[in-house]
């Protein structure tokens, strides 16, 4: 039973435990998602939440404690600028984790810890992807003919070069 547990040490030192919260939590603000094992994410969210809670309130006291839990001071401003915005009217949950299945090697859970808002750029990359076409081909569809082309007309000028 968990009684009186108060949370999950992950068989780490204090020091060490609170540099991996830092850091993962920092990760999380920076990328908006984050792939880690399932007894992390759990302990990372609990970290994650209390920063955002503390950041929809933008203040001077706010600000240094939450810039005492990270690394980062863009993060930091990040933080208060973007992220706590956007979650300014949910009372909670910012956090959603994402089971992904056992790792390989040692069949630790992973999971993938996101903020609620967290949208993919599938859309973005498409559109991305048909532009690059449509560029390539309006230069003529060249390619890689026409570094092949380069490459030949380059040798060519070296044998010259050489017998001349």
């Amino acid at each position: 039973m968990k009684h009186r547990r108060g949370f999950n040490p992950l068989e780490r030192n204090s020091a060490h435990r609170k540099a991996l919260h830092r850091n993962m939590v920092t990760s999380l603000f920076r990328h908006e998602r984050i792939k880690t094992t399932k007894a992390k994410a759990l302990e990372i969210r609990r970290s994650a939440e209390k920063l955002i809670t503390r950041a929809k309130v933008d203040s001077v006291h706010n600000r240094r404690i939450v810039s005492s839990r990270l690394f980062d001071e863009g993060m930091v401003a990040k933080l208060f600028t973007d992220i706590a915005i956007r979650m300014k009217e949910r009372p909670g949950g910012y956090t959603r984790i994402l089971k992904l299945g056992e790792r390989y090697g040692d069949a630790a859970e992973v999971v993938i810890l996101e903020l609620v808002d967290y949208k993919l750029d599938t859309e973005q990359s498409s559109d991305k992807k048909a532009k690059k076409e449509k560029k390539s081909q309006d230069k003529g569809g060249k390619g890689d003919s026409g570094k092949k082309e380069k490459a030949a007309g380059k040798s060519k000028a070296k044998e010259k070069a050489a017998a001349g």
